[in-house]
């Protein structure tokens, strides 16, 4: 599959899809706090974007085995994946809600960090760590960059932070499909891979463990949490190449941060 660069339509398209899956995760902010559940956070998810949003929940139903929710919820070790269930979250505890709306045949994909309650300074260290870790990704994108430079900068934040970076699991391409080439890896070496040309879109999205960056997949089938045990956190965003740099799609309507 080669990379799609987007037309002008397609990328409108993208920037409003986008949008939504930012203004999604605005919405299912206000709601984490001790004592709710992931599938509580998950049904809200869902109905937000069927019924206000008036698009799909593009996770449900989605690979094999069929992930079976609309959101992936993942608490504290869990790295990504992470099926939303009944246990209620509790006071220092942190969350990864990671959203892809699909509408009008686009896709939207975007994750935010939360916190429940009041956590522990390593654990906001490592949020902290992680987000600097995908914007130093996301700025050294432009036209002639590589994926090998998206990579290496990622990496270099958080191992000089002394954390790890997850291997096995990586940002992608998207636009009417979920998931489309590229693979964007989230270490490497500066002037390797594929060239960044205008149009592209793709996922920046680091995932960084406190502990060694070894895992383990459940026998869910989705469900990756760190070997070790040890904490782990993911941002993304979705970002365009545009003609002299780059454009990121899905930043918060509420706040206007990345």
């Amino acid at each position: 599959m080669a990379i799609i660069i987007k037309t002008p339509e397609e990328i409108q398209k993208m920037r409003e899809l986008g949008r939504l899956a930012a203004e999604a995760l605005d919405y299912i902010g206000d709601f984490v706090k001790p004592g709710v559940t992931t599938n509580e956070l998950n049904q809200l998810v869902h109905d937000y974007h069927v019924n206000v949003q008036g698009g799909y929940p593009a996770p449900l139903h989605y690979g094999n085995p069929p992930f079976p929710k609309s959101c992936c919820t993942s608490v504290n070790h869990v790295i990504c994946h992470g099926i939303p269930d009944d246990k209620p979250l509790k006071n220092g505890d942190i969350l990864n809600i990671d959203i892809t709306i699909k509408k009008d045949g686009f896709h939207g994909d975007s994750s935010r960090m939360y916190t429940v309650g009041t956590i522990s300074p390593q654990a906001q260290r490592l949020i902290d760590i992680t987000h600097q870790s995908m914007m130093a990704g996301i700025e050294v994108v432009k036209p002639g960059a590589t994926l090998g430079d998206i990579g290496y900068a990622c990496q270099q934040i958080a191992e000089n932070a002394g954390y790890s970076v997850v291997q096995e699991f990586c940002g992608h391409g998207i636009g009417r499909s979920f998931h489309e080439d590229p693979q964007v890896v989230h270490y490497g070496k500066r002037g390797t891979g594929p060239v960044l040309q205008p149009g592209m879109i793709f996922t920046i999205e680091p995932m960084i463990n406190q502990g060694k960056r070894h895992l383990r997949i459940l026998e869910d089938g989705w469900t990756v949490v760190t070997k070790d045990r040890k904490l782990s956190a993911q941002w993304e965003h979705e970002v365009l190449v545009t003609d002299t740099g780059y454009e990121i799609l899905t930043i918060s309507p509420r706040t206007g941060r990345p």
